[in-house]
């Protein structure tokens, strides 16, 4: 199935029914009087997270939604029948902008959350509402209200605990091949990874979390060099990121610079998110050149450098307990603030 993250739809909410202007004729009643009905209210636009999707491919094909209007009121004082509601499901992790691409109406980032957009126009009042003691054949009704429309732009954000983020070729994909049962994409040139891939860790019987590979950053993806940035919307929700550097590569630390420099262009709080280094390939490095790089990444981040080969599985078992207990801690942090709240 392709993969899709964002796309612009149209809305609108049904209109309301209108009411009618109706007496009572039955032969046997003497004063007859007002009996026309009020109008049923229009479709709202609801929307709905689902676990089972991952993708907003199908709003390529269907763009447009209009909820029906409710049904016009009648005689007997019978109201008219309410129009269904428009339910639109999207995948868990999905945000609902304005056409402006930056106000945010929804996030949907729970599976099952429902979230009513645009509500639909109430049912207009038939003559029947009017009667009083000083107006006892109102011969008017009102016409149902319009219901509401926009256009909005769907921005998926995958959920997932940890993020995996580096340059091209430093070894993403592979590193989620063998740390998960997922099956990306793995060849010898760069942008081999197109779009997110997930891929759940389990630890032991109660210890798991997902992990999201992004496609590759280059210098300049902020401003749309390579594949952009717009995938590191993914990594957003992550408690912790796992830099992969290629140490194979030769200069780590401007490697290592220009991820976080990108990072930081961006925004959404990606820089200030803890951060675990890796030093992927050590199958390809002599002893001596694996030493010399760990100090030159800790001595200009300032933060631990682990060992590692995705390929062979050297020090992977490190990176993931430490990648666990983040996730762990994060989770509790989590918990607790729901709890006060």
């Amino acid at each position: 199935m392709k993969f899709l993250d964002q796309a612009k739809i149209y809305l609108r909410s049904g209109d309301g029914g209108d009411g009618v202007v109706a007496f009572r004729r039955e032969k046997y009643i003497e004063f007859g009087g007002p009996d026309g009905g009020n109008g049923g209210k229009g479709g709202d636009i609801v929307f709905v997270a689902e676990h089972n999707l991952n993708t907003l491919i199908d709003f390529r094909y269907t763009q447009h939604f209009r909820a029906a209007k409710g049904g016009n009121g009648s005689g007997s004082d019978r109201t008219g029948a309410g129009a269904s509601d428009v339910v639109i499901k999207v995948p868990v992790g999905t945000q609902i902008l304005a056409d402006d691409q930056e106000t945010l109406l929804a996030d949907l980032a729970t599976a099952g959350k429902r979230v009513t957009l645009l509500r639909g126009g109430d049912g207009g009042f038939g003559n029947a509402h009017f009667k009083s003691s000083t107006n006892r054949a109102p011969r008017h009704a009102i016409k149902g209200f319009p219901g509401q429309e926009m256009w909005v732009w769907l921005r998926l954000k995958l959920i997932a605990d940890a993020g995996l983020v580096g340059l091209p070729n430093a070894g993403k994909s592979t590193f989620l091949s063998v740390v998960s049962a997922a099956r990306p994409k793995i060849a010898d040139y760069p942008f081999t990874t197109l779009h997110p891939q997930l891929g759940v860790i389990r630890l032991s019987a109660s210890e798991e979390f997902v992990l999201a590979d992004i496609p590759g950053l280059i210098e300049g993806a902020h401003e749309g060099a390579g594949l952009g940035d717009r995938f590191l919307g993914h990594v957003e929700r992550c408690a912790v990121l796992l830099h992969l550097v290629d140490g194979a590569a030769g200069d780590v630390v401007r490697a290592w610079r220009t991820v976080r420099g990108e990072m930081e262009a961006y925004g959404g709080g990606l820089a200030d998110k803890p951060e675990i280094i890796g030093l992927n390939k050590a199958d390809a490095m002599t002893p001596r050149e694996a030493s010399a790089r760990l100090s030159a990444l800790r001595k200009v981040s300032g933060r631990p450098v682990y060992l590692l080969s995705g390929a062979t599985g050297q020090g992977v078992p490190e990176v993931l307990r430490v990648l666990q207990d983040t996730v762990h801690e994060a989770r509790r942090d989590r918990a607790e603030r729901e709890h006060a709240a």
